[in-house]
């Protein structure tokens, strides 16, 4: 089932890697439809599928080394974790993501919070790399972004990037390179799973740290996420509903003792990944 899932996500990313890297080698920007003819095109022309690989194989690697990192911070302590699901579907980005899922209890804080905290700093520093070789093949193209059918938020560390790849260029005017738009969904996907929410990695980090009061403070930022849905993307309307729905339980957790220094430290380093990584918009319409 892994392998798999895998292969077909690897499929899915890669039919929209194409269609990325198509328009990106045209001075265009995306077409969803243009993108979604390619399950079509591929059976006629599948050649046309390896200029999607940049994108596909990019992203994966963030992806996989984001869940290899709890899986192993897992093995380290024993606890029973499986391999890596991959999610395939024709989204304008190929994917779901990708999960693992935990076996066994956690029934100490400093566990939960090692376990959570290792997918996404490895996650991180895996897009790092991608984000700088990609941004610098990336070009201007004066107004791009408003051309396409969606508009693509830019996190702050994109921004660092560009503002030193191409100083005085504007957002909406740098049309990313497959590889930096794999990166781009790295730092989304890092972003989203460092919210203090839940049974996502920021819940359990915070969860070390508050206990039982997690909840409140769960509660309240899946609250938050509504009139973000309103006022940026639609799409934090659906997060507020996932969570709500099915990722607000923690492991029953027994061993109580405080987090020392180092662990301390590296929530606050999380914290500021969050920051780099997270943008209120990530994907619109052009007209918002």
């Amino acid at each position: 089932m892994h392998a798999l899932l895998f292969v077909l996500t690897l499929l899915s990313t890669t039919v929209v890697g194409a269609g990325l890297a198509e328009t990106f080698w045209a001075n265009k920007a995306l077409d969803f439809d243009a993108n979604m003819y390619g399950y079509v095109r591929m059976w006629h022309h599948p050649s046309f599928l390896l200029d999607g690989l940049p994108f596909s194989l990019t992203l994966l690697l963030i992806l996989g080394l984001h869940e290899l990192g709890h899986f192993l911070a897992a093995r380290y302590y024993h606890v029973d974790a499986t391999l890596p699901f991959f999610l395939p579907f024709p989204t304008i980005i190929g994917t779901f993501g990708a999960f693992i899922r935990i076996r066994s209890a956690i029934v100490s804080k400093r566990i939960l919070f090692d376990i959570g905290i290792a997918g996404p700093l490895a996650g991180f520093v895996a897009l790092l790399c991608p984000l700088a070789i990609g941004i610098s093949l990336s070009r201007v193209v004066p107004g791009i972004a408003a051309r396409g059918d969606f508009v693509f938020g830019t996190p702050l560390l994109l921004r660092i990037f560009e503002w030193g790849l191409f100083p005085g260029a504007s957002v909406g005017d740098i049309a990313l390179h497959p590889v930096a738009r794999a990166a781009w969904v790295g730092l989304l996907a890092t972003a989203l799973n460092l919210l203090p929410i839940g049974q996502l990695d920021g819940g359990h980090i915070i969860y070390a740290f508050l206990g039982e009061k997690t909840k409140l403070v769960s509660r309240i930022l899946v609250v938050a996420l509504l009139p973000m849905g309103y006022f940026f993307a639609v799409s934090w309307f659906f997060w507020a509903g996932l969570l709500f729905f099915f990722g607000m339980r923690h492991p029953n957790i027994v061993d109580t003792t405080p987090l020392n220094r180092t662990r301390k430290w590296l929530a606050v380093a999380a914290f500021i990944i969050l920051v780099l990584s997270f943008t209120a918009s990530p994907v619109r319409a052009p007209s918002l």
